[in-house]
């Protein structure tokens, strides 16, 4: 494995981690703010913060007017369609649920690419995905292998998970385009205008109301600047190097990294049963990455 995609593993990983902090946020930033409101403030808060950037290390690009549209249907699936799902899901079940729910991602992903970008996937590829989600759900699942949450609030997630997929059917084509930082801006900015009428109706009187203090603002800031500002950097890098299939499998670590910050912030259990299911969740994508036919190849030829 050479060093830039060892690079770029890392990246994903980071950015797996701190979408994982995201259901720890969410359970902090909702003592004082409703979902519309958190979401709406974190994309613009999110936007100036790249945009300012960008602008002093001269990383902004001109948007193609032939590309409007794909900007608009990326920011349609991600952020408003998946922070609508996201959001309002996080209300109503727990951080570990939420995280599982956003973890079947990888399940989907192969179908979307096979149809539309024609990527491919091994069998070991395969055999990966099965062992992860397998692992997966060891961490979030009870002993007797049940899990009481919201059907409500389990749909809206399911939701989150279908604006992920729109998402990723329009993010492949606009990295051979354009940079990172232009692409997070302009997604994060059309969010912010799809989610302005929503916080102007339904949450604009109740946050003039709010005492604004730093314990209400620092999951908000948390959530713009790491969630989705610097954890889209990352995972969009991942994406332009290895693709949105492989990519996309880092998603089965996100409730891994979830069950420990929840156990170490929100004073969640850390079973042995979470621990093993930890473990082979990191078997299974570690068995997702593998080249198989190099992989047979290698030590077919140690054998003999």
């Amino acid at each position: 494995m050479n060093t830039k995609k060892i690079l770029v593993y890392i990246f994903l990983s980071v950015a797996m981690m701190l979408y994982s902090l995201t259901f720890v946020w969410y359970k902090q930033v909702y003592v004082y703010f409703n979902p519309i409101t958190t979401i709406f403030f974190r994309l613009v808060i999110s936007a100036v913060f790249l945009f300012s950037y960008s602008i002093v290390a001269k990383k902004f690009q001109k948007i193609n007017k032939k590309d409007y549209t794909a900007f608009l249907l990326l920011a349609l699936f991600d952020p408003l369609i998946y922070f609508i799902g996201e959001s309002f899901g996080m209300k109503y079940i727990s951080a570990t649920v939420g995280s599982v729910i956003v973890s079947t991602i990888p399940l989907f992903t192969p179908i979307l690419a096979y149809y539309m970008f024609k990527e491919r996937l091994s069998k070991m590829n395969i055999m990966g995905i099965v062992l992860s989600f397998l692992g997966v759900l060891l961490v979030v699942l009870k002993k007797d292998f049940s899990f009481s949450a919201s059907p409500g609030g389990i749909l809206l997630m399911f939701l989150a998970v279908a604006g992920a997929m729109g998402y990723s059917a329009q993010i492949v084509n606009l990295t051979q385009k354009y940079n990172i930082m232009t692409i997070i801006i302009t997604q994060n900015t059309i969010g912010a205008f799809y989610f302005l009428p929503l916080f102007l109706i339904f949450d604009a009187q109740q946050f003039a109301t709010i005492h604004i203090t730093w314990d209400a603002l620092k999951p908000l800031f948390e959530l713009a600047i790491f969630a989705s500002s610097f954890a889209y950097i990352f995972f969009i890098y991942g994406v332009k190097n290895v693709g949105i299939t492989k990519a996309n499998l880092f998603t089965n670590i996100i409730p891994v990294f979830t069950a420990i910050f929840a156990f170490f912030i929100l004073g969640e259990s850390l079973t042995v049963q979470k621990i093993i299911g930890i473990l082979i969740v990191v078997a299974g994508l570690f068995l997702s990455q593998i080249n198989y036919p190099k992989f047979k190849k290698r030590y077919f030829f140690l054998r003999k």
